[in-house]
């Protein structure tokens, strides 16, 4: 696939990175800083060209005419939209997708499609890592929570504990002790390792446990792994930007919500703008602060500023203090690797968003992908079309389908009918089919299983 990314920031840069590792893909980056494309280029397999994106001769240059997908990503929503645009009435480039931040855009979405401004998606980083967040406080003790088939199942991953109820104990324990449950564990991740689970798979404490469960359900499980999934009353949140104000927004109705913010006049309007939060204008860094506003007695501490390193050194001191879980918004994998051990989770915003584009890329009738564990492994919601003749699974049984090592069918979603797949489940046409994949390296063979045969 031939994709056009605009902008060479942290998100196109990520974007570039993760798609230029599949053979299958020929990216070009585009960006107005000769500077960063020369260093992107001495580090990535990707063509560059230097100059505005939304100038028709820079797209024509960039291979506009010929590109299956354009990626706008550049810092101005408006640039965003006018090279979506351009690219479409003069190149016909077939999908365009634009970062667009502004809710004063994404707020009408009549102003989008084909007889209006030619973006066909749009994604706004901050929603989504708000979501992320959210999602993550609402199921404590979560390390992921990711939605699929319109929120019908989510994956859910979790750190097992020692005092967890059904940890040291067989996978097929936790679910027989869950019998109300539908659960399906369908990765284990031991000591940075890949441990393909069956039934008689004992959980290990420090053991990182991805399952597939009904949305309403995945607390339970959570509280057979762990022992601190009870009800988040008290958030405090450092940082007054985009990401922080939507996520008190989020939380307010249902929690006790503080907002730290440096900036006085910025901190005035934030409170402004919010109903139930308490701003407070402050460093989240301030050890004072943070004792003064109780933190001790804080479930969840959140720095989502614009600087990595403060969010980094505030979540370390929060945790420090007494607080019980902290998550920071951390843009460098190197540095997430590295103060994993020292906060409870580390988020890439770039990683959420990659999730959101990759169901555009990937072969086959893909509807939603997830990027997990730093890239390194996906999970996909695929439909199954077609019938038994021109297709590799409507059929055949879990176990007669020849999936790549590390790759497992965890769930099916048959219309309203959530089914754990087990290995003689049957799939028929239409049923959306979730899957783990351990190894991302893997995913051609995925996608090809998914493409239909040709008569």
């Amino acid at each position: 696939m031939k994709i056009l990314i605009l902008g060479a920031g942290q998100v196109g840069r990520t974007v570039a990175r993760h798609f230029s590792r599949e053979e299958a893909n020929d990216v070009t980056l585009v960006d107005i800083d000769e500077a960063v494309l020369r260093d992107i280029q001495d580090r990535l397999d990707v063509h560059t060209v230097a100059g505005n994106a939304a100038h028709p001769n820079v797209l024509e240059a960039a291979g506009a005419d010929e590109a299956d997908l354009l990626i706008a990503l550049t810092t101005s929503d408006e640039v965003n939209m006018m090279a979506c645009e351009v690219a479409f009435r003069l190149f016909r480039t077939p999908t365009k997708i634009a970062r667009i931040r502004s809710p004063e855009y994404t707020a009408r979405p009549q102003l989008f499609g084909e007889h209006a401004i030619a973006v066909d998606l749009f994604i706004s980083p901050e929603q989504l890592v708000t979501g992320y967040l959210e999602r993550l406080i609402q199921h404590p003790g979560a390390l992921q929570v990711l939605d699929f088939a319109a929120g019908k199942v989510c994956l859910a991953g979790v750190r097992a504990e020692q005092r967890g109820p059904r940890v040291g104990h067989a996978v097929r324990v936790l679910a027989e002790h869950l019998d109300q449950v539908q659960v399906r564990v369908v990765a284990i991740y031991r000591d940075g390792r890949h441990v393909i689970p069956d039934g008689d798979t004992i959980i290990q404490a420090d053991d990182e446990v991805f399952f597939l469960a009904a949305r309403d359900d995945v607390r339970s499980v959570i509280g057979e792994l762990r022992t601190d999934g009870s009800r988040v009353r008290r958030v405090l949140i450092a940082g007054g930007g985009n990401i922080g104000r939507l996520l008190a927004r989020a939380l307010e109705g249902s929690a006790q919500v503080k907002l730290i913010e440096h900036d006085s006049e910025r901190a005035r309007q934030v409170s402004e703008e919010l109903e139930n939060t308490i701003v407070l204008a402050g460093d989240g860094a301030d050890e004072q602060l943070l004792i003064e506003e109780n933190i001790d007695s804080t479930d969840v501490f959140a720095a989502v500023t614009n600087s990595e390193e403060a969010n980094i050194l505030s979540a370390m001191l929060a945790k420090r203090l007494g607080a019980g879980r902290v998550m920071a918004l951390v843009n460098t994998p190197s540095y997430a690797e590295l103060v994993e051990s020292s906060i409870d989770v580390a988020v890439a915003p770039q990683n959420i968003t990659i999730g959101s584009l990759l169901a555009h890329v990937r072969r086959g009738d893909v509807v939603r992908v997830h990027s997990l564990r730093r890239g390194s492994a996906e999970a996909i919601e695929a439909v199954a079309r077609g019938d038994e003749q021109n297709s590799r699974v409507i059929g055949r049984t879990v176990a007669e389908i020849e999936l790549p090592e590390g790759a497992a069918i965890g769930a099916i979603v048959r219309g309203e009918e959530v089914i754990m797949a087990h290995h003689d489940t049957r799939i028929q046409s239409n049923d959306h089919l979730l899957l783990f994949l351990a190894d991302r390296r893997h995913i051609d063979t995925v996608e090809r299983l998914l493409t239909r045969v040709a008569p």
